[in-house]
């Protein structure tokens, strides 16, 4: 069982501002992209603040930077941990989203609220009904029917025998990426059918 990581759920493209941005370039920036805060990194990408629009009060001077109104340090997230953890970070944090930092803290991202409810605000119907016709039907060609598929709260299990051993791993791997899906539980059983055919084939050409 495995967990959705920030890091397949994150904006690889973010809006960030540098220390000297200025107080009017800031509103802009916001404006234009319809977000209410954004990070502030230094010249080596390393994030060292974060910027909302709350920060940016009628009485600020136009000379004012985003280094002089960014919060400092910035509440970071690293790609690697799970969904759940940057939910519940946001909810401690009161903020609705998370600049995604590597080992150097370096931004690589951005994990918005919306970006994490995406994965959960889907029912269970909905996620087995996408497996079943998008990656069972479509992308593996299989009748229906042929695989049993169950989903409790974002959990698929898959259980039935395929008959290409190949497809087993694809089937799993497909239906990990719907969205929604928080693991996969694999409980297929690869058929014999194409070691039969290799060996009639065998037989054939003797």
């Amino acid at each position: 069982m495995k967990a959705r990581t920030v890091g397949e759920v994150m904006t690889d493209e973010v809006v960030r501002a540098r220390r000297q941005t200025p107080l009017d370039h800031l509103a802009r920036l916001l404006d234009l992209h319809r977000i209410s805060a954004l990070p502030v990194v230094d010249h080596d990408d390393k994030v060292v603040g974060v910027v909302a629009d709350t920060d940016l009060a009628p009485g600020c001077a136009a000379t004012t930077t985003a280094e002089e109104l960014m919060a400092s340090p910035a509440v970071t997230i690293h790609p690697e941990q799970s969904v759940s953890d940057a939910a519940r970070l946001m909810e401690r944090q009161g903020v609705d989203r998370l600049p995604v930092v590597d080992e150097e803290d370096r931004l690589i991202g951005i994990a918005t609220r919306r970006d994490l409810l995406r994965v959960f605000l889907r029912t269970d119907e909905d996620i087995r009904r996408q497996v079943i016709d998008e990656v069972l039907i479509a992308a593996l060609g299989l009748p229906s029917g042929a695989v049993a598929v169950s989903v409790r709260d974002g959990m698929v299990t898959l259980e039935g025998l395929i008959h290409r051993p190949s497809d087993v791993p694809l089937a799993v791997r497909s239906a990990w990426r719907v969205e929604g899906v928080v693991g996969v539980v694999n409980r297929l059983e690869p058929g014999i059918e194409d070691c039969s055919l290799k060996q009639s084939a065998g037989h054939g050409k003797s």
